[in-house]
């Protein structure tokens, strides 16, 4: 897989779907190749976390630089299984387990108050203060039958969210 969208085989399209557990049709994968390879500036195969950058929506976003770990040097493959996890037709278990890497800041398995307060900080700002957020995360955890002191796993995640209404959807503009 090249960088070049006549190099993308219909062996290429099956194998990257079958790689995001069927999330995407092979008219998206195509798309999501040709803009793979717009984004690959230096034609080398993989998308650099900078190179991530360039999209707008990416650049704003408040958790971009959270994100950086996940993206930088991503190939085709994992570029469209790190996209399909905004699919509407992802599983929710996708979902949460990348929810839950983005919140596992140290990749240690275990989120700690600490990681899901730097989380809420980047996403308020300067909107609300300090002990705000802590008031507010404290709440939250007690609520889901946790305290500050509980190390949330990936199952404590998907049991807090796999039964909400969790919308994490992009489109794919297929030409």
């Amino acid at each position: 897989m090249g960088n070049s969208s006549s190099m993308l085989t219909q062996y290429d399209i099956e194998e990257v779907q079958d790689h995001c557990s069927n999330t995407f049709s092979q008219q998206e994968i195509v798309s999501l190749y040709q803009r793979f390879c717009q984004l690959d500036r230096n034609g080398c195969g993989f998308i650099s976390a900078e190179e991530f950058m360039t999209v707008p929506e990416f650049a704003v976003n408040p958790l971009s630089q959270r994100l950086f770990r996940m993206l930088d040097g991503l190939n085709f493959k994992e570029f469209v299984a790190f996209l399909s996890s905004f699919s509407s037709r992802a599983a929710m278990q996708q979902k949460v387990e990348f929810i839950f890497r983005v919140y596992d800041s140290d990749g240690n398995g275990k989120v700690t108050f600490n990681e899901m307060l730097d989380i809420l900080r980047d996403l308020t700002g300067q909107f609300i203060s300090e002990q705000q957020r802590e008031k507010v995360l404290g709440h939250v955890l007690e609520e889901a039958g946790y305290t500050k002191d509980s190390l949330l796993a990936q199952s404590d995640f998907m049991m807090i969210l796999g039964n909400s209404s969790l919308k994490m959807e992009v489109e794919v503009p297929v030409d």
